[in-house]
């Protein structure tokens, strides 16, 4: 049933199959942005492929060192004690003449230099200590899903979701009716940064040209291509084994939590949540299984990606729920992306 009218059942929602998402291009038409899209995150405007060169991104108005950063160091008017890539440790530490081991990831290049010269004091008088960036390594971002090239990427300048995609080589392809499209399912892909999903429109992006969705990249962001040939459903929640089950011939929400365990402790079940269709667009029914177990109505029949979310308490603001059913959902992927792809293959998942 409808999430805005929760008492009513409706029958006509069911049996409708989703099948498999193929897109016939990945950009589209970029040129044109559509009127009615909606603004990007913050308010910024980047009508660009790339990062304008007036443009900084948030994370380089203060730039911090980190661990595998390399740096040179000199004392000014003293060129013996010059020192050429000199390594930000993995604990975070540099150690630069009689300094030794001086804190510096999460430090500014300035603040760097007050710490040395306050370090450096103590054996020469008024140090001034000279430091240039050799290589900042220390940022990066994550491409998975989805993608020719998935891994770990050194996030060395501005750079935006187009370019990010770029150097993972694209989406990945396919043959449909002799033709080569992407295999990706652009509704169910995602950006998350700081453990939230960034409200980005991937669809609007890459097939409406909407230039206004290609925003800037962060250190340790997380890009998500989710596969349009994955007919699959995600039972998350208040579930005995939360997870992927492989789409089976006519579905429905009791057999799908069954068939990961039957509800936890925890679990209300008189109001279970199914989301289908886009994550920035849904639809959502809200399911009895209690009223379904006492043979009151229908089991609810699922379609290939569906979610279904079982809530630990009653809820009333529905909104909130899909957002929580929307965050595990985005938990659920990453973690199952991750132990199915890279963990198996660690070695091959090298900074780009």
């Amino acid at each position: 049933m409808n999430l805005n009218s929760c008492e009513k059942q409706k029958s006509g929602a069911l049996g409708v199959a989703a099948g498999c998402l193929l897109l016939a291009a990945w950009i589209g038409p970029l040129g044109a942005a559509a009127q009615d899209a909606p603004p990007t995150p913050g308010g910024a405007t980047n009508l660009s492929l790339s990062a304008a060169p007036s443009q900084r991104a948030r994370w380089t108005q203060r730039l911090t060192l980190g661990a595998g950063d390399l740096l040179d160091l000199s004392l000014f008017d003293l060129p013996d004690t010059a020192q050429t890539q000199v390594p930000v440790g993995p604990d975070g530490n540099i150690t630069f003449l009689q300094a030794h081991d001086v804190h510096a990831a999460g430090l500014t290049v300035d603040e760097l230099r007050a710490k040395m010269d306050e370090a450096l004091g103590k054996y020469y008088q008024n140090p001034h200590t000279i430091i240039n960036p050799v290589s900042l390594r220390s940022k990066k971002y994550f491409v998975l899903g989805s993608v020719t090239a998935a891994g770990v990427y050194i996030l060395d300048r501005p750079l935006t979701v187009i370019e990010a995609l770029a150097r993972a080589g694209g989406l990945q392809t396919g043959l449909f009716d002799q033709r080569t499209v992407q295999m990706a399912d652009l509704t169910r892909s995602f950006l998350v940064r700081n453990g939230e999903r960034v409200p980005v429109d991937f669809e609007r992006l890459f097939r409406h040209g909407d230039l206004r969705q290609n925003v800037l990249l962060e250190p340790e962001d997380y890009l998500y291509f989710a596969s349009a040939s994955a007919n699959e459903i995600y039972v998350l929640g208040q579930v005995m084994n939360p997870g992927v089950l492989t789409f089976a011939p006519k579905p429905t929400v009791l057999k799908a939590i069954a068939s990961r365990g039957g509800f936890a402790d925890r679990a209300y079940r008189r109001r279970v949540l199914v989301v289908r269709g886009s994550l920035d667009h849904p639809q959502t029914f809200v399911v009895d299984t209690s009223a379904i177990l006492a043979g009151k109505i229908p089991d609810f029949a699922l379609e290939p990606r569906d979610i279904v979310y079982v809530h630990q308490s009653p809820w009333v603001i529905g909104i909130q729920v899909v957002d929580s059913a929307a965050r595990a959902f985005i938990q659920g992927m990453f973690v199952e992306w991750s132990t199915l792809r890279i963990w198996p293959h660690f070695p091959s998942t090298l900074l780009h």
